[in-house]
């Protein structure tokens, strides 16, 4: 074998090692970055349920509050907001 076919033997297999060690990496950068928005997903709908929580409790407390207070519609007393003419 000939000194140029032995570099181009070389070169050849170190090409195809090298595209081959960087696909493997790709696929696991790949798979790491989708994990990832899986994890940002769950966290997302975690403070939606959070919030719906906290906003379903505020309703109970506001229909608690009205049962035991009594409360007048302001907008009512004075005319709907609107002042009377002179």
């Amino acid at each position: 074998m000939s000194r140029a076919s032995k570099f181009t033997l070389l070169g050849t297999s170190a090409f195809a090692a090298a595209t081959v060690v960087f696909v493997h990496y790709q696929q696991g950068a790949e798979k790491e970055a989708m994990h990832q928005g899986v994890i940002r997903d769950m966290e997302q709908q975690r403070i939606k349920r959070e919030r719906q929580l906290d906003f379903d409790m505020q309703r109970e407390l506001e229909a608690e509050y009205k049962k035991v207070q009594s409360v007048r519609d302001s907008t009512a007393e004075t005319g709907g907001g609107k002042t009377a003419a002179r």
